[in-house]
């Protein structure tokens, strides 16, 4: 499967996506038949009967609320959420019943009782479970469903140019929008009953607006998966028996992560649910020949809530695994680097550089020191701790398939921790002491040590996580470590066969769109830095259900691993615990890799 990516023919659509389409076609024509006046008089007035019309004040904002509320139910309802499925049932008799008393429009009747007919004859097929609850999705709802009423208000006040009194401004206007939004009477003045109906329009967008708002706030609670203690100690086991078969195995023990098992507890695959995206990272933990049950039983979880299955940087065997037990796709993404110990040497023209580099880094009075975290002390385990946390880079925390998320917890005491130390004058005055650099190692099984953070202060001399790399490999014998995993390289071979003589123009052209990106994402640095070593290349890939999730699969992983923050101001943040205080976050270090 090496280097092989395919992308499976589009799916039949099935019954929840049609009528999830049909919805917000029906909503879009509703809001229209209640927004413009002169729209049931269309050559689509047949069409525009669909739901509650807009002869009358009430029935133009019943129109308009319907309409919307069919827009923002439409989603959940292709993604077959029971609770979209119970509000448009709701909503669509009631739409019924308004136009048969409002607009004695049979057709619209029958319609919207067709629609309905259509959701309870196929209820089965509307399971999913809700997705975890997020405080700041309701006031996501409040600013987007508020700006689209002020939008919307707009609209209802100047779409009467014949029934307007004077000649109002634009800020009247916008002004009148904002007091019919609260229901109040606004400076603007109409003619007829139109005044009328612009009030009930913008008192039901208001309204509206403050319902669905209210909802998502104190809606019932269904939490995000986190890892239990026992979950934690089950995977421990799993690890000590499993754990040499992939590097990203530790990663599993982060505890923002939910987990599920095989029927027999001999394996499981941990995710995090980003955006309707149930993502894995890395390969299935434990016995292979149960990987199968605990995939089984990560799809029905996936299908059970109706999120869209998808696996960052599996292994080629977790791949073809993954391929053949569910049926998905597969695409490689990119190499691993790993340098086995005993192969491993400063000496030679291949290696100039480094070795030059880290003589002169000695020179300049720097040493180093690698140790298991738990022949540390806790003082200065907490300065690293505390060090690492000062220099991360960005002010958000990254990391996910590749990345811990903590440093020198009592539980992860096979850690390894390499630091670099500057005695010079000056020193004590710093919270950190002579401490300069900082890279942290999880446990690759008994005999591996997988590259998880590189941290350094800013001030230190250039070629820090050089230095500290030559110390770990050439420490690795002393602390019975074999192989050592480096950093992911996104499109590795890519930027490889592009820079060679002979190349073709779409390779070139592919290269050069990475390196480009890699402006933003450390593309071409990480597989620069990471070939200094010499590495053996391991590839990694991504597993999917089809080639139109990956959009959105991308955007989850971004977002998992800390590129993309789509979170709400810090007052309107969940309080809810975080299990994971220090999280990788900088240009070179493991974290960054799988984005």
């Amino acid at each position: 499967m090496r280097g092989r990516g395919f992308l499976r023919g589009p799916r039949p659509a099935s019954v929840p996506a049609l009528v999830g389409s049909a919805c917000a076609a029906v909503g879009l024509i509703d809001v229209a038949a209640g927004v413009f006046p002169r729209f049931r008089h269309s050559r689509v007035h047949t069409f525009a009967e669909v739901l509650p019309g807009a002869l009358g004040p009430f029935a133009a904002a019943l129109s308009l609320s319907s309409g919307v509320l069919l827009l923002l139910l439409a989603h959940g309802i292709k993604r077959r959420k029971r609770r979209a499925w119970r509000a448009a049932v709701i909503l669509l008799p009631a739409g019924a019943a308004a136009q048969f008393a409002y607009r004695h429009s049979l057709i619209g009747v029958l319609l919207s009782l067709v629609l309905c007919f259509l959701l309870v004859r196929h209820r089965s097929e509307f399971a999913a479970l809700p997705d975890p609850r997020s405080r700041w999705r309701a006031l996501a709802n409040f600013v987007l469903l508020g700006a689209g009423s002020l939008v919307l208000g707009l609209v209802v006040v100047s779409v009467h140019p014949g029934r307007v009194v004077g000649d109002p401004s634009i800020a009247d206007r916008l002004q009148h929008v904002l007091y019919g939004l609260f229901g109040l009477e606004g400076p603007v003045d109409y003619t007829g009953p139109t005044s009328w109906t612009v009030a009930y329009s913008l008192g039901a967008l208001g309204l509206l607006t403050a319902v669905t708002t209210i909802y998502l706030a104190f809606r019932p609670e269904h939490p995000a998966a986190l890892l239990s203690e026992d979950d934690e100690a089950r995977l421990r086991v799993l690890l000590d028996k499993h754990g040499s078969r992939d590097s990203l195995g530790h990663f599993s023990l982060r505890r923002d992560k939910g987990v599920v098992f095989s029927p027999s507890g001999k394996a499981a695959v941990c995710y995090r649910v980003v955006s309707g995206v149930m993502l894995a990272g890395g390969d299935p933990i434990g016995d292979v020949e149960a990987w199968p049950g605990a995939i089984e039983r990560f799809m029905d979880e996936a299908r059970a809530h109706s999120w869209t299955p998808a696996v960052m940087g599996c292994s080629e065997t977790g791949g073809e695994v993954w391929t053949r037990e569910t049926g998905l796709a597969a695409l490689e993404i990119g190499d691993e680097a790993v340098v086995d110990v005993a192969d491993f040497s400063l000496t030679g023209r291949a290696m100039r550089n480094v070795r030059q580099m880290v003589k002169r880094i000695e020179r300049n009075g720097y040493e180093t020191r690698v140790r298991r975290v738990r022949d540390i002390g806790p003082t200065e385990l907490e300065r690293i701790r505390g060090a690492a946390a000062d220099w991360r880079g960005t002010d958000t925390e990254r990391g996910f398939s590749m990345a811990l998320g903590r440093i020198g917890d009592p539980a992860d005491g096979d850690c390894v921790v390499a630091t670099a130390h500057l005695a010079e004058s000056g020193a004590e005055d710093s919270p950190y002491g002579d401490l300069k650099a900082v890279l942290h190692f999880v446990p690759w099984g008994a005999d591996g040590l997988s590259l998880e953070l590189m941290r350094r202060d800013r001030s230190a001399d250039p070629g820090m996580n050089e230095l500290l790399i030559v110390a770990s490999l050439q420490a690795a014998p002393r602390l019975a470590v074999a192989r050592v995993s480096l950093n992911f390289a996104m499109f590795r071979s890519a930027l490889a066969r592009g820079e060679r003589l002979g190349a073709g123009p779409v390779l070139r052209c592919w290269r050069g769109l990475l390196i480009f990106l890699s402006r933003w994402f450390q593309i071409e640095s990480l597989y620069r830095f990471n070939a200094k070593f010499r590495p053996r290349w391991e590839p990694r890939f991504v597993v999917f259900r089809s080639g139109r999730d990956l959009p959105r699969i991308g955007l989850a992983a971004l977002r998992a691993e800390g590129f993309v923050t789509l979170a709400p101001p810090r007052p309107f943040r969940s309080r809810r615990p975080r299990p994971c205080a220090h999280l990788p976050a900088q240009g070179g270090e493991r974290g960054v890799r799988a984005a």
